[in-house]
């Protein structure tokens, strides 16, 4: 199984992001995609998940301002981020949940800087 994460880069702050992550190889597609972040020296942090039905949920410091979403069709998932913020600033982990087996992406650096 692979994922693949694009769409980071640098932003000012205020301005916006959309992430990609696109799954491939022996998954059925039914899993729970998620995004998560992680800084240096602290533990792996939810951003948000969807289920294939399209559940969300999201972490109580990106609400209001990222929308996660998916395609089930083409097994890849999004995340709109706007109103970006400098403590935003890490590296982004796509995360893939299926038959109890999980998945990671190698990870993408969303850097928010003026």
């Amino acid at each position: 199984v692979q994922l693949v994460e694009s769409g980071g880069g640098l932003v000012q702050p205020g301005g916006s992001l959309r992430l990609s992550c696109a799954a491939s190889g022996s998954i059925v597609g039914i899993g729970v995609m998620g995004w998560y972040r992680q800084t240096p020296g602290k533990e792996r942090d939810l951003v948000a998940s969807i289920t294939r039905s399209g559940g969300t949920n999201y972490g109580d410091s990106v609400k209001g301002r990222f929308s996660i979403s998916r395609d089930n069709a083409k097994k890849t998932m999004y995340l709109q981020m706007n109103s970006l913020k400098p403590e935003d600033t890490t590296v982004y982990y796509c995360n893939y949940v299926e038959f109890s087996r999980s998945y990671w992406g190698q990870g993408t650096q969303v850097t928010v800087s003026s």
